[in-house]
C-alpha cells in the first residue's frame, strides 16, 4: 500500500475554459486513482479519488461517513458549506435510508411519468416566449434559467409571488468568493426558514405537491415520521439540486450540440433518439468544478491500494470516475452513439440524486422541444465570444444567444 509522502497540491479546481476538462483534475487523475490535495476552505488536506472503481468503492463502503463532517470545517471549494447539518446530503444509514424512503414516495417512477406533461408544458410556454421575442435569443434566460426552477416550485407547489427570491437564494449559496460566506449562510436560513413556513398547512390540509407527499408518507413500523425541520431541508436540498444540475446541463448540452450542426440537425429529424444520446452527454460534460461534500474514514482502510488513516478527509470525483478509460473507452471523446452504461453524474451509491428521473425528464423535454419547434437553431455568437461562468462551483455559458 501506498501512502503520502509529499506535500498536497493546492487545488482551487476554478478551471472555467468553456467545456473543456479540468486539466488539473486530468492531471490528477492520471497520476493515479488516489491523490492528495489540498482545497480553497477547510481545515485540513483530503484524499481525492478519480478512478470509477474507487469512487464506487467509496460511495458504498459504510466505513466512509459523510454524517461524520457535520460541525468540522471540512475540506470545500465554497467558503460556506453549501449542505445544512440535517441535510440528507450529510446523513449516513439509517438515518439517510429512512429519508431516503421519504422521498422516494416523492420521485417514483410513475409519479415522474406524470410530471412530465406539466414540464412538456412549461417547457413549450417558455419557447413560445422566446419566439415571440424573436432572434437573436438569449437561451440561458429563456429556457435554462427559468425551465428547472419553475419546474422544481411547480411541483412544490411555491407561490408565483415567492419563486424569484427563492431562484435568488440558491444562487447566493452557490457563490465561490471568500467575500461571499456570510451572504451564503443567509441564504440558506432564509430559505429553510421559508419551507419551514409552509409544513403545518401541508400536513393539516395536503395537496397533490411534493412537499405535502413528503409532509403525509406513510412511516415504516417502528420509525418516526419526518419532523418539519426535516422536511424544510429536504425541501431545500431539492430547490437547490432543481437549480443546479438540469439549469447546467440545458445549456450546456444546447451548446454542444449547436457546435455539431449535423448531430442538431438529425435530432431534430428524430427526437426518439435522444434519449440514448443524453447519457452520454451526461457522462462527458463537466458541467460543475472539482469535487462536492467529502466523507471521513471511520477506521484504517485501503482504497486502489492507498491507505487511508482513520479520521482521514476522502473526497471523490465524479467528472474524473465519468472519464476513466477502464470503464468508457477513448473516455475523452464525446460518442453520441456509445452505449448506454451507468455513469457518475448524478453520484452513485448511498447518495446518488433521487431526483435523477425528474432532471432527466426535465432535459429531454427540453433539447427535444427546442430542437423540435427550432429545427434550424444555430448559435448567434461565435463559440470564443460567449461568456462562461466563473464566479460559482458550477460551469455553463452565462449567455447563450441563437438564432433560427
Amino acid at each position: 500500500m501506498s501512502s503520502p509522502d509529499t506535500a498536497a497540491p493546492e487545488c482551487p479546481f476554478d478551471f472555467a475554459d468553456a467545456l473543456e476538462f479540468d486539466p488539473s483534475l486530468a492531471s490528477l487523475a492520471q497520476r493515479g486513482p488516489v491523490s492528495r490535495i489540498r482545497l480553497p476552505y477547510g481545515e485540513a488536506e483530503a484524499w481525492l479519488v478519480t478512478s470509477f472503481a474507487g469512487v464506487r468503492q467509496v460511495t458504498c463502503d459504510p466505513r466512509f461517513s459523510r454524517a461524520a463532517i457535520v460541525g468540522r470545517d471540512y475540506p470545500r471549494m465554497t467558503p460556506e458549506p453549501i449542505v445544512s447539518p440535517e441535510s440528507i446530503n450529510v446523513t449516513d444509514p439509517p438515518h439517510v435510508t429512512r429519508l431516503r424512503h421519504v422521498t422516494a414516495q416523492a420521485f417514483t417512477r410513475e409519479r415522474v411519468a406524470g410530471m412530465r406533461p406539466a414540464v412538456d408544458r412549461v417547457v413549450a410556454r417558455l419557447l413560445s416566449t422566446m419566439a415571440e421575442a424573436g432572434a437573436p435569443a438569449d437561451l440561458v434566460t429563456h429556457l435554462s434559467v427559468p425551465l428547472p426552477h419553475l419546474t422544481i416550485c411547480e411541483l412544490l407547489a411555491v407561490p408565483e409571488a415567492d419563486r424569484d427570491e427563492l431562484r435568488a437564494c440558491t444562487m447566493r449559496l452557490l457563490a465561490t468568493s471568500p467575500d461571499a460566506r456570510q451572504d451564503a449562510a443567509d441564504a440558506k436560513a432564509q430559505l429553510r426558514a421559508y419551507f419551514a413556513g409552509l409544513i403545518p398547512a401541508r400536513r393539516s390540509t395536503p395537496g397533490e405537491d411534493l412537499l405535502s407527499t413528503m409532509a403525509t408518507a406513510p412511516v415504516p413500523p417502528g420509525e418516526e415520521p419526518l419532523s418539519d425541520d426535516e422536511l424544510a431541508v429536504l425541501a431545500v436540498t431539492l430547490i437547490l439540486s432543481g437549480n443546479d444540475t438540469a439549469t447546467c446541463q440545458i445549456s450546456n448540452i444546447a451548446y454542444v450540440l449547436l457546435s455539431r450542426p449535423e448531430e442538431c440537425a438529425a435530432f431534430a429529424r428524430d427526437p426518439g433518439r435522444f434519449p440514448g444520446a443524453l447519457e452520454e452527454l451526461l457522462r462527458f460534460i463537466p458541467f460543475r468544478k472539482g469535487v462536492g461534500i467529502p466523507r471521513i474514514a471511520l477506521e484504517d482502510a485501503e482504497i486502489e491500494g492507498t491507505a487511508i488513516r482513520a479520521g482521514d478527509y476522502v473526497h471523490v470525483s465524479y467528472l474524473a470516475a465519468n472519464r476513466d478509460p477502464a470503464v468508457f473507452p477513448d473516455p475523452h471523446r464525446l460518442d453520441l452513439e456509445r452505449p448506454v452504461r451507468p455513469h457518475m453524474t448524478f453520484g452513485w451509491g448511498g447518495h446518488h440524486c433521487l431526483a435523477a428521473p425528474l432532471a432527466r425528464a426535465e432535459l429531454e423535454s427540453a433539447v427535444t422541444g427546442l430542437l423540435t419547434r427550432f429545427p434550424r437553431l444555430r448559435l448567434a455568437v461565435s463559440p470564443d465570444d460567449i461568456e462562461w461562468d466563473t464566479g460559482t462551483i458550477r460551469r455553463f455559458p452565462v449567455r447563450l444567444p441563437v438564432a433560427w
